[in-house]
């Protein structure tokens, strides 16, 4: 209702406070055909073609063509070097392969270093000694945490070898199999507390 009545009040006072033309077709035609003359007046005359730079009725420079004159004057292309906004991948297919049976190394170790572990606690022979991995010494979950930390050699090997240095890309696979050696290292150790 409140609505309502805003939309009419504000159609009536507009249409109250609009200037009274008169009504007349003709006079209303002849109106804008005025007004449209008068601006056309107004307004500069634009040129019918571009203008000429150089004008060769004067003699100011007979020897160059008007193509050369007329073409844009372009800088010319640096020649230092670009820096790539992506770089190639720098492994080779032997070391994505070589990098595969690290990783199967690696994982397969963890796992013996697990089971090892678990076969001395359950024994009585051992305790865990490393304190992330104490709580999970009395269970199967054992096996899933012992992969994490071949997991993240994997990873850091994999990003050695595709690095845009050189050092790293030489070393690649030290993480893989220092943390390989030392999960048989602890497996190995394990073992040898058993009867």
């Amino acid at each position: 209702m409140f609505l309502t009545t805003l939309l009419i009040f504000c159609c009536t006072s507009i249409s109250t406070d609009a200037p009274k033309a008169s009504r007349d077709p003709s006079n209303l035609n002849s109106q804008h055909i005025e007004e449209t003359v008068a601006a056309a007046n107004r307004q500069p005359a634009l040129p019918d073609a571009p203008m000429a730079k150089i004008d060769y009725a004067a003699g100011s420079d007979s020897t160059a063509s008007p193509a050369e004159i007329i073409s844009p004057k372009s800088e010319p292309f640096s020649l230092a070097p670009v820096k790539p906004a992506m770089h190639g991948s720098y492994e080779t297919p032997r070391q994505r392969n070589i990098w595969i049976g690290l990783m199967a190394a690696g994982h397969s170790a963890a796992v013996y270093d697990a089971y090892s572990t678990r076969q001395a606690i359950s024994g009585g022979y051992g305790v865990e000694s490393d304190p992330l991995l104490r709580p999970f010494s009395h269970s199967n979950a054992m096996y899933a945490a012992t992969q994490v930390s071949p997991a993240v050699m994997d990873y850091l090997g994999h990003r050695m070898m595709s690095s845009e240095h050189g050092w790293m890309r030489r070393l690649w696979w030290v993480p893989q199999i220092a943390g390989t050696s030392l999960s048989l290292s602890a497996g190995i150790h394990n073992s040898r507390l058993l009867p």
